[in-house]
């Protein structure tokens, strides 16, 4: 089992299955043996690659300062396996679960991010998701893929009037959506010029300070960290070698080139 670094959240078996919803991983709320999270295994809709995608994408959002929910990954039996939307069905193997946050998804308004108590976090979730080229929050191409508000997360916090943005599901990272093979890290990836994650509200948020912090954190990526992530995907979600280098690639030249271009004086949303 793996687990988010700095937490000892460490769910080890599946109590109960409460709800499975109509999406391409048949996300599921379950109520674990270390309390309750959202289960995403094998067997949905769009494949074991997705799931690593998850996984890596999600440890690399940690890295970037961003707050994610502690996350682990659960060995499923057959004797737990249970049927998903539209006539899928979970398969044994280690599934990507994480922990339930209280909070609600964004309603899309600039008055709910006027009362984040981490407004930075705006700049660094539009850099991150162009960073990994994450199509499922806001895509770069509006004509092929509608933006998905549900996939902004705000957190409850100790304060009634404030919450927390939380960056969730990177199901979508590096190829949007289809299987990690070595063409994952041709130019024309590494050097997408396009902007992602940007929704229009986000705009009036957007940092030049936080920007500059952003270009010195990818400036700071080694491939060795890379490395230690992609190598632990687990080896049922059949990620092929060449494929992960290929991907460790894309991660590394990409922060190189996103960096350069934040330092040459880029805004999210201009293409030059």
């Amino acid at each position: 089992m793996s687990r988010s670094p700095g937490t000892s959240w460490s769910p080890s078996r599946l109590a109960r299955v409460e709800e499975s919803y109509d999406t391409s991983m048949g996300t599921t709320r379950v109520k674990t043996d270390a309390t309750w999270g959202y289960l995403k295994a094998l067997g949905n809709r769009q494949g074991p690659h997705a799931l690593a995608c998850e996984f890596v994408g999600t440890q690399l959002a940690g890295w970037f300062g961003l707050k994610i929910a502690d996350f682990a990954i659960l060995d499923l039996p057959q004797k737990a396996c249970f049927d998903l939307p539209r006539n899928a069905k979970t398969e044994p193997g280690p599934a990507f679960v994480s922990r339930h946050v209280d909070g609600a998804t964004w309603g899309g308004t600039e008055e709910e991010l006027r009362n984040l108590e981490n407004p930075g976090d705006i700049t660094r979730l539009v850099v991150f998701d162009t960073w990994v080229r994450n199509c499922d929050r806001h895509p770069p191409d509006l004509n092929k893929r509608k933006p998905n508000y549900a996939n902004v997360y705000l957190a409850s916090t100790d304060r009634p009037t404030r919450s927390r943005l939380l960056a969730i599901d990177q199901t979508h990272c590096f190829d949007c959506g289809r299987d990690l093979t070595t063409r994952v890290a041709e130019i024309a990836n590494t050097n997408d010029a396009r902007t992602y994650g940007l929704f229009p509200a986000f705009s009036p948020f957007v940092s030049p300070f936080e920007l500059t912090w952003c270009a010195s954190m990818l400036r700071q990526l080694t491939a060795d960290e890379v490395h230690t992530i992609v190598e632990v995907i687990p080896a049922a979600w059949d990620v092929a070698p060449l494929a992960r280098t290929a991907l460790c690639e894309l991660i590394c030249r990409r922060a190189t080139y996103l960096a350069d271009r934040i330092s040459s004086g880029w805004q999210p949303g201009d293409r030059s």
